[in-house]
C-alpha cells in the first residue's frame, strides 16, 4: 500500500449538538476508524465493533423494560393511570360537547395501547437475547443479526411516537380544562396534585425516551457499517472513501482534498423525520388553536355586548 492514499471524506459524518456547533460522536469516531482497520486488512477488530453495536442496542432494549420498580415503562404508565383517574371525576361531571372530553377519551386509549406495545417489544427484545447467545460473529453471522435485529429499533422508534403523544395529550388535558374554565372552582379537580403527577412522569418520560432512542441509535451505527461494507472486506464507497493511487494525486495537482477523489455521496433520507408523529403534533395543536379561537369569539361577542355594538 505504499504507492496507496487512503482518501476519508467525512463531511456527512456528524453529531448536530447545536444550530451552530457540529462533532464527532465516539461511535461516528469508531466507524471511521473500521474503515482503517479494514484497509489495512484488520477484520477482527471491525467484527468486533459490529458484534459490540449489536449487543449494545440489545442490553439497552433489555433496561427500558426490565422487572421490578425500575422498569420505566411501568412507571410511565403508572403516572399516565393515576393522572386519568385523578382527572377523571371532573371529567364525568361536564356535560355537553367539550374538547376536554375529547382530549381525555383519546388520552385513555393511547396509554392502554401503549401497554400492550410494550409487552411486544419486551417479548421480542428477550427473544433476541436468547438467540444472540448462540450467535455467530462471522461477517456473514453478523450482517444476518443486524438485518433481523431491525425490527427492535422500528419498535423502540414507534414507542418513542407513542409515549411523546400521551406526553402531549395529558398536558394538553391539563391546558384545556383549566382555560376553558369548567375547572376553576370545582370541588372535583385538583391542579395541584394533576401537575405534580404530571411533573413526574415527565422525568420518566425524559429517562425512557433517552434509552428507547439508544436502542435505534446502536442498530443504526451497526447498520451503517455492514451496509457499507457488506463483505467485511475494504472497498470503495462513492462520497466517502476511495484508495487512490500516487498517480492519481499528481494528475490532480498532488490535491489531498478527498472529495475530488471520493465523489458525491447519494442523497439520505431523513429516516429521523416521522410524518405520522407531526401530522399527530399539527393535529393536537390545532386543537388548542381551536378552542382558543372559540374563548376569543366568546370574548369579543361579549366585548360588543358591552359595548352595544
Amino acid at each position: 500500500m505504499k504507492d496507496s492514499v487512503l482518501m476519508i471524506d467525512a463531511r456527512n459524518i456528524f453529531r448536530k449538538v447545536t444550530r451552530k456547533i457540529y462533532d464527532f460522536s465516539p461511535e461516528q469516531e469508531q466507524n471511521i476508524l473500521a474503515i482503517v482497520w479494514l484497509y489495512r486488512g484488520e477484520t477482527g477488530r471491525y467484527l468486533e465493533l459490529v458484534s459490540r453495536y449489536c449487543e449494545t442496542m440489545l442490553r439497552e432494549a433489555e433496561s427500558s423494560v426490565n422487572s421490578g420498580d425500575e422498569n420505566l415503562f411501568n412507571q410511565f404508565c403508572q403516572k399516565m393511570t393515576l393522572f386519568l383517574d385523578t382527572a377523571r371525576p371532573h371529567i364525568i361531571r361536564l356535560s355537553g360537547d367539550y374538547a376536554a372530553k375529547e382530549i381525555f377519551s383519546e388520552l385513555e386509549g393511547e396509554n392502554a395501547q401503549l401497554s400492550k406495545e410494550i409487552n411486544g417489544f419486551a417479548k421480542g427484545t428477550s427473544h433476541e437475547l436468547k438467540l444472540w447467545e448462540k450467535q455467530d460473529t462471522s461477517n456473514g453471522g453478523l450482517k444476518k443479526a443486524v438485518d433481523r435485529l431491525s425490527s427492535l429499533p422500528d419498535s423502540s422508534h414507534a414507542l418513542v411516537t407513542q409515549v411523546d403523544l400521551i406526553s402531549k395529550l395529558a398536558n394538553r388535558l391539563m391546558e384545556t380544562c383549566e382555560k376553558e374554565g369548567q375547572a376553576k372552582g370545582s370541588d372535583l379537580w385538583s391542579g395541584r396534585d394533576l401537575n405534580r403527577i404530571l411533573k413526574d412522569a415527565e422525568g420518566v418520560r425524559e429517562e425512557l425516551i433517552f434509552d428507547l432512542k439508544q436502542v435505534r441509535y446502536f442498530w443504526k451505527q451497526a447498520h451503517w457499517l455492514v451496509e457499507r461494507f457488506p463483505d467485511g472486506t475494504y472497498r470503495d464507497v462513492e462520497g466517502l472513501v476511495k484508495r487512490v493511487s500516487r498517480s492519481e494525486i499528481a494528475a490532480n495537482d498532488w490535491s489531498l482534498t478527498p472529495g475530488r477523489y471520493v465523489g458525491v455521496a447519494p442523497e439520505e433520507v431523513d429516516e429521523e423525520f416521522d410524518f405520522e408523529e407531526a401530522l399527530r403534533d399539527i393535529h393536537i395543536e390545532l386543537e388548542g388553536l381551536n378552542a382558543e379561537a372559540v374563548e376569543l369569539a366568546g370574548i369579543i361577542q361579549k366585548n360588543f355586548k358591552e359595548l352595544g355594538i
